[in-house]
Order: structure tokens, then C-alpha cells, then sequence
């Protein structure tokens, strides 16, 4: 409910600031506060220092001299908040049903639910692109002393599932699907009280799948120690995979990103900024201006290796859900056809 109310709080704001302009001749009126929300994920991954680095790019509170001195912020008055999540389902779904104004989420996630797939109960049509920010790659991680050495391997093995607000789940059954592997074959493990790498340490579970970008802490953490090893995806599963779910495309994890590791196969997904369809145009084309503003490009690179893949050019192609109009436009306006 507080969500929602601050959705009436923004579309207020602008038609204070609009009358205003017509009452006051010549005066420039005191902008009001634009409050705006961006669901996360938790501390640790790479969603909450983007997140935070958004939020302090993007916010134009009254007094800020660099937004003053050239058109780098959003929106006289807007000020962001950040909050983590439980992950990228819990984002969808807060955004979908108003509890949050944008999140960043997967992009195979957001296909899932505005096609109304399992863990979603119907379509999500209240979701929209703001843009896709980076690639992200999927980590197929198995216990050194197992021998699974393919996704073929995985039937019989004992394999982690994340929290259920989480994303990874959904990434990993479309894998499998690919690949023809039942999820039932499989020897699922959930637990919110330990992590995929300790459970693997203490040998309770065999493998597990990860979607982030590097540093991966506690990846690294696994393979300088010996731990584990990296099961590439690839071969007809990983091209059946790319037709049948666009959100996924072949990528390749880099020899020496995470110590330890070889180059490796794999497929990628990608981060998107959503927002719920209901934020004002006006609001979204100046946020999306600003996210692109190249004064901006160093310090959201600086934030998270991840965001140093941001690109205009590409952030509005191939998206799972309709643009946002305040996106589109400023998209429009530099060219772009989508």
C-alpha cells in the first residue's frame, strides 16, 4: 500500500511542478520530492552496489551542484532509495503488483513471469524495460570428488536449490529442460541457513548453478582451495536452449576471471532495470537519460566490473517485456530501433 501510494506521490509531484509553471510567472518553484525505489538482491551480489551506484548517479535532490551544472541527474527533485530482496522473482513480482516502484532482474526471469510460467501465477503485464544493463553468466559448479563433468551428469546428484525469491531456480530448470534432464532425477537440496559453497564444503551437495557477473567471492574462495570444478554448458543442449529461450545467448567465462578457472562455455542472460508500467513517462525518460549520460559511464563502472557492459546501442534490442514509453522515447531519440 505505501507503494502504491508512493506511485500517486510522483504523478502529484508532476502536476504540481507543471500548474506551477503557469501560475508563477517567472519563478522558479521549489521542486518536490520524487520519491523512487529500486528492489535489489542481497549484499553480497553484484545487483545491490549497481543498484547504489544508480541511485547516487540518478538522484536529483535540491542543492546538488553536479546536477545542477550539467544534465547528469533524473528529474529536479528525484530522490532514489535502495533496498536488497530475496532476489529477482521476489523483484517481478513487487514491481508487477506495485510494492516497489523498479528492480533489477534477470532477464529469463522477466520472461518467465510476463508469460505467466511456473513460480508466477499469471501474466505480469504491469512490467516494463527501462533498459538491459549487462550480461550475466550462468556457473554450473560441481564438487571436485563428484564426477560430473556434464549436465548430462547431474541425474542422481545431490544439487542446491537458492531461496525461493531467488532467480537461479527458473535458470536451472530450462537448463535441464535443454538438456532433457527431469528435474526429478535430481536430488534437490534447499537450505536458508547455509550457502551453496558451504553445503558443498561439508559435502551435503554435489553441485549447484550461480548467475552473476565476477568477482564471485565465494566462487573464488571454492576454486583456490581445490574445491571444485566448472561443468562447461555447451554443445546441442546450449543451442537448443538459445532458440527455444532468446533470453539466454552463448557466452564464455574467461580463463582467470574467477582464480582457478579455465576459459568455459556456458550461456548468459542478462540484467534489466524494470519498472512498473504506472510510473509517469516523464519520470522514466529523465531516468533513462540520465543512466546513459557518458559523465556518468566512470563512476557506475567503478560501482561493479559488471556495469562497465552498458550500452545504449544495445540496451533496448531483444528485451522479454515492452519498453517503458518514458524509456522509449529517449531510445527514439537517439536512433534506435527496437
Amino acid at each position: 500500500m505505501q507503494q502504491r501510494l508512493a506511485v500517486l506521490v510522483v504523478l502529484t509531484g508532476f502536476a504540481v511542478l507543471a500548474l506551477s509553471g503557469f501560475l508563477a510567472e517567472g519563478a522558479s518553484p521549489v521542486p518536490m520530492r520524487v520519491a523512487f525505489q529500486i528492489a535489489t538482491g542481497s549484499s553480497g551480489g553484484s545487483f545491490f552496489p549497481v543498484g547504489e551506484a544508480l541511485a547516487g548517479l540518478i538522484s536529483h535532490p535540491p542543492g546538488v551542484s553536479r546536477c545542477d551544472a550539467a544534465p547528469v541527474c533524473g528529474p529536479s527533485g528525484l530522490v532514489i532509495s535502495v533496498r536488497t530482496s530475496q532476489g529477482a522473482i521476489d523483484n517481478v513480482s513487487e514491481v508487477n503488483q506495485g510494492d516497489a516502484e523498479s528492480a533489477l532482474a534477470q532477464a529469463d526471469i522477466v520472461a518467465a513471469a510476463v508469460k505467466g510460467h511456473p513460480p508466477f501465477r499469471g501474466r505480469a503485464s504491469h512490467i516494463r524495460v527501462i533498459g538491459a544493463l549487462y550480461a550475466e553468466n550462468v556457473y554450473l559448479v560441481a564438487s571436485a570428488k563428484s564426477k560430473i563433468r556434464k549436465v548430462a551428469d547431474l541425474p542422481r546428484k545431490r544439487v542446491w536449490l537458492d531461496n525461493e525469491g531467488a532467480g537461479s531456480d527458473i535458470t536451472m530448470r530450462q537448463i535441464l529442460s535443454a538438456y532433457g534432464v527431469a528435474e526429478n532425477s535430481l536430488r534437490l537440496v534447499r537450505s536458508d541457513e547455509e550457502s551453496a559453497g558451504a553445503l558443498l564444503r561439508a559435502g551435503k551437495v554435489d553441485a549447484f548453478f550461480a548467475v552473476g557477473t565476477a568477482p564471485l567471492t565465494e566462487l573464488s574462495d571454492l576454486f583456490a582451495k581445490g574445491s571444485v570444478r566448472l561443468v562447461p554448458i555447451d554443445g546441442a543442449g546450449r543451442a537448443r536452449l538459445v532458440q527455444e529461450a532468446p533470453s539466454f545467448m552463448p557466452s564464455t567465462i574467461s580463463s582467470g576471471v574467477v582464480a582457478g578457472i579455465s576459459s568455459t562455455p556456458t550461456v548468459a542472460t542478462r540484467a534489466l532495470w524494470i519498472v512498473r508500467d504506472s510510473v509517469p513517462d516523464t519520470l522514466v525518460y529523465g531516468i533513462t537519460r540520465a543512466l546513459f549520460q557518458p559523465a556518468n559511464r566512470l563512476a557506475l563502472s567503478a560501482s561493479h566490473p559488471a556495469s562497465s557492459g552498458l550500452d545504449a546501442g544495445e540496451a533496448a534490442k531483444g528485451l522479454p517485456a515492452a519498453l517503458h514509453g518514458g524509456a522509449a522515447r529517449y531510445y527514439r531519440e537517439q536512433g534506435q530501433k527496437f
